[in-house]
């Protein structure tokens, strides 16, 4: 299987659930100390490959290292992201930069993964699973979200799609949308804001990156042979809150 994203948070959480039930786990990410610590915790039978998803070229040389040490691919997760705040008021030029590397990194990979992956996926029996967000269905935990949020959505759009055309080939396309999870990422923001999410969460805690995981590993079994098209809320109930 592979994994964008796959060094830290939640990819490394995916990483470290198939590699437990003794699959061959490549990851793909930008930061060389992250993905060779997670591939030493994965042990043999792993992979890592430094790329930038949104480099067509990076993405190309990935996926063919992955497919010429092990042949083909079973299920692509698509995890790589990136946030910047943007608001109406934050000056055209940054704005500009801010929203294209956003868009880039969220979307674009997705493109870009799943065109050069899917020559090599297994048919039938291949698995696809987007990372989408909360956040494409409530707009954001605050402003500042504006090219997150409208990538979300499209990889969701994209799921949509996908799903349609590989269904006739056995291949299955879903997305997982997460809550609030405790990532580096999320553990950067204030106090305030992380009880405030808590807060907002149904079940009384954050979620994990094993509760996405757990999802990934289902969505990725035979038992959900039979579905496809589907984002899945893993959020603990905090969509219904707000």
């Amino acid at each position: 299987m592979v994994i964008t994203g796959g060094g830290s948070g939640i990819g490394r959480g995916i990483a470290l659930a198939f590699g437990a039930r003794g699959d061959c786990v490549a990851i793909i990410g930008r930061t060389e100390a992250t993905l060779r610590a997670t591939a030493e915790e994965l042990g043999e039978g792993s992979m890592w490959f430094a790329a930038d998803v949104a480099r067509p070229d990076q993405v190309q040389k990935a996926v063919g290292a992955v497919v010429a040490r092990y042949g083909r691919v079973d299920v692509l997760v698509n995890n790589a992201a990136l946030q910047r705040r943007i608001v109406t008021t934050t000056p055209m030029d940054e704005a500009v930069r801010h929203w294209d590397e956003v868009i880039a990194a969220n979307l674009t990979g997705v493109f870009l993964m799943v065109m050069a992956a899917a020559p090599h996926l297994t048919r039938p029996g291949g698995r696809i699973i987007n990372m989408s967000s909360i956040g494409a269905f409530r707009g954001g935990r605050k402003p500042g979200g504006m090219a997150y949020v409208a990538a979300k959505s499209g990889v969701n759009a994209l799921t949509h799609s996908l799903a349609r055309e590989l269904a006739p080939e056995g291949i299955t396309v879903n997305g997982i949308a997460p809550g609030f999870i405790l990532t580096p990422m999320t553990e950067a923001w204030t106090a305030e804001d992380r009880a405030s999410e808590t807060a907002a969460t149904l079940v009384g805690r954050p979620g994990t990156p094993e509760d996405i995981a757990a999802a990934a590993l289902y969505l990725a079994s035979p038992e959900a042979s039979f579905v496809t098209g589907e984002i899945l809320n893993v959020n603990g109930g905090n969509l219904f809150v707000h």
